[in-house]
């Protein structure tokens, strides 16, 4: 198994990274997992500058994450992550985060490769060699219980919300990991401090553009809640919080 491919980078965090607690926010999480996609994927001939001449892009769809303990503030973290054979249209990802030999998290990701032009989705044929010399591996380090979140059917506005351009990647659309934060605020300081995130789960359905105006909605579960982000009735977003 040490033979089969893996991209290993180690962080330093800064204090921005942690919240009020001092512990790592999910939406740090997500932009480390976005961070060691990106670097897996240059390495791989399929990151950003290989793809961008051709107009086409990689657009996440779902992310699952698991915490095994909160990570605090002056740990440093190694992220380990490598791509998954393709099936059909989705190219799922999987990470570990390491604070020494300790797993601490556990990620997993689905992407769509997209034509930028339109949003069209391809085949992993469209990237050419680096998919067919690509090193994929089969190894999952955590499964979701289903890649889809059951909707919000009796939930409770919680605040409104302007995508403005600092939310925004070179996608023109707010980022990925953005949206955890946005889904975080919808609990108070309190409900946090008293209750641990064991798992959370986001559904990238729509893209936010600069300018949207986001509802945010929540419905309690019996070990969590659901959430979602809506534009003009319609939902974008979906947020799953399991708590310890």
């Amino acid at each position: 198994r040490s033979s089969e491919y893996c991209n290993t980078t180690s962080y330093c965090l800064p204090y921005s990274y942690f919240d009020f607690k001092d512990e790592l926010k999910p939406s740090s999480l997500l932009d480390l997992a976005q961070e060691a996609a990106t670097a897996s994927a240059d390495e791989l001939g399929f990151g950003y500058a290989d793809l961008k001449p051709e107009g086409y892009g990689f657009i996440i769809v779902n992310s699952y994450c698991e915490f095994r303990r909160p990570v605090m503030l002056g740990e440093r973290i190694t992220m380990q992550t490598w791509p998954l054979p393709p099936r059909r249209v989705f190219f799922e990802r999987h990470y570990r985060a390491l604070v020494g030999d300790e797993e601490v998290a556990a990620v997993a990701s689905r992407w769509c490769l997209v034509d930028l032009q339109n949003f069209s989705l391809l085949l992993p044929e469209a990237m050419g060699e680096a998919h067919t010399r690509c090193p994929y591996r089969t190894e999952k380090v955590v499964q979701p219980p289903a890649w889809k979140i059951p909707h919000v059917k009796d939930g409770k506005e919680i605040y409104r919300m302007r995508v403005g351009v600092s939310h925004c990647d070179h996608y023109l659309h707010a980022n990925n990991a953005k949206y955890a934060d946005f889904f975080f605020d919808c609990f108070t300081m309190d409900e946090l401090r008293a209750r641990k995130i064991r798992a959370f789960q986001i559904t990238y359905g729509k893209q936010a553009k600069p300018g949207c105006e986001l509802v945010l909605v929540r419905e309690d579960t019996e070990d969590g809640a659901v959430c979602e982000v809506r534009c003009d009735g319609e939902t974008l977003t979906q947020l799953r919080v399991w708590f310890a």
